[in-house]
């Protein structure tokens, strides 16, 4: 039988373990961290913890103890070493050191899509990039709550001034129980490849404008990227600083945002308008252009603001795909809560559940990653990629890790035959006692006025201190 040495143990190349050995020795490699300071108490390597952070959160155990100890074994076997041997050791560097690695782990990732993913990379001339967030719910332990609990609950004005109410029946209703402790995560999502980007968490009152606004500042985006959200993402100093950082956005608009036209005194095209704040025109902080694309689709009429000027490099029918594609980010939501089990966390102290959330998304971002490379091969579109099926393929390499692949059937085959079914339905696939869609677009459109002249008189005037 073929071996193949590595860290000191002789791994069948072969086996299921030999497979998923050489699957992430392709993603995690030591020369990702060279740049990491190294304390002089640390006997393991940043790439063996982060092979074990990956396989804890592949493990299907329901104990978050249980996981870590099938990871160790895999890790003992596959490696030859393991860079923990007790859970407490484990969550104790996760926790320290978590936030230095997601970065260059990030980094690594998104080079590898690059290098994978072929014309899927771009949609036209953007890097098409949606936004979005969700909650994650923790245990309800008295630390959970403390970080992630509402905790003024219960405190405002109009709760203690319900004795004064005139409805006795409102008046004497109890409060409603406190919102158990969830963490708030935006995500930012490739809508070419299907898989995250990045990613920001905080308590459960956090606000994602402010995530998007941080993780922009953080890191250096490819050229021509093209932000895509909902409406919860408008705001004149998020879309400036979008801009700022040399990024486009394209963004659903509804009757909560105030734009102006002929701001200055152009009549000639009534696709431009400006968002203008007052408080920015105090400021004098200078308009922003945007065009306003108005479309048909089935569900009703949309608004998009894009900073997109020429309708050649985006068209009406290139926004109204890459607005649809944005759905795609709530499916990923779904894929971690429902398929990978995350809808609840399982640690009961504040700084575990946020290394747990951490590591199940990177876990399943790189299962769709080596999904979808062996896929793209195939000509087989990262659209039709199968997050269940996957997991189920590593899952299961995983518990038969001893086991000789049958001939032909190696990791790389069955991860390409991870791909969601092509029958055609006899019906529709909704359930009957499911309600109507929640996320309507707004059918009424953002409020527009024509500039008055204050307004032009203004806007010459900071056109000309600027020139």
């Amino acid at each position: 039988m073929d071996t193949m040495k590595h860290g000191g143990a002789r791994v069948p190349a072969c086996n299921y373990g030999g497979m998923l050995r050489r699957a992430l020795d392709w993603i995690v490699r030591e020369d990702i961290f060279a740049g990491l300071p190294r304390h002089g108490n640390i006997s393991w390597r940043f790439s063996r913890l982060v092979s074990l952070a990956v396989l804890w959160g592949w493990s299907d155990q329901g104990r978050l103890t249980d996981a870590f100890q099938d990871a160790r074994r895999l890790s003992l076997q596959l490696f030859g070493e393991s860079a923990l041997h007790s859970y407490q050791g484990f969550t104790e560097a996760l926790v320290r050191w978590s936030d230095k690695l997601l970065p260059l782990l990030w980094t690594r990732l998104q080079a590898l899509m690059e290098q994978v993913s072929g014309e899927y990379w771009r949609i036209g001339p953007w890097l098409p990039l949606a936004v979005d967030g969700s909650r994650f719910s923790t245990p309800r332990t008295r630390d959970n709550e403390q970080a992630f609990g509402i905790k003024n609950y219960g405190q405002g004005g109009m709760t203690k001034s319900r004795h004064r109410w005139k409805n006795k029946r409102k008046r004497s209703k109890p409060l409603a129980e406190p919102i158990k402790p969830q963490i708030w995560l935006t995500l930012i999502w490739h809508m070419g490849l299907k898989m995250p980007w990045r990613w920001k968490w905080g308590p459960s009152t956090a606000n994602e404008r402010d995530h998007l606004r941080t993780m922009v500042r953080e890191q250096a985006f490819p050229e021509n990227t093209l932000f895509c959200c909902d409406a919860g993402f408008t705001g004149y100093e998020l879309w400036s600083d979008l801009l700022e950082e040399g990024h486009q956005l394209l963004i659903r608009i509804g009757s909560n945002v105030h734009l102006l036209r002929r701001l200055a005194g152009v009549r000639h095209c009534q696709e431009y308008v400006y968002l203008w704040p007052n408080k920015a025109a105090q400021k004098k902080q200078p308009p922003l252009v945007l065009r306003l694309i108005i479309l048909q689709s089935q569900r009703g009429t949309m608004y998009l603001a894009t900073s997109v000027l020429s309708r050649r490099d985006l068209n009406d029918t290139l926004a109204l795909q890459l607005y649809q594609r944005r759905w795609g980010v709530e499916l990923q939501f779904r894929a971690v809560k429902q398929t990978f089990g995350r809808r609840k966390l399982r640690s009961r102290t504040a700084s575990h559940a946020l290394v747990e959330l951490d590591w199940a998304l990177m876990g399943l971002w790189l299962i769709q990653l080596l999904a979808v490379k062996e896929q793209l091969q195939l000509d087989s579109p990262p659209g039709n990629s199968s997050v269940a099926g996957a997991l189920r393929v590593i899952q299961t390499a995983m518990r038969w890790s001893n086991t000789a692949v049958p001939r032909g059937n190696t990791l790389s085959k069955q991860l390409r035959g991870a791909v969601q079914d092509n029958y055609r339905r006899s019906g529709p696939k909704k359930a009957r006692y499911r309600p109507d869609y929640k996320d309507k677009p707004c059918r009424s459109g953002p409020k527009i006025k024509i500039a008055t002249t204050a307004q032009q008189d203004a806007y010459r005037k900071l056109h000309k201190t600027a020139a």
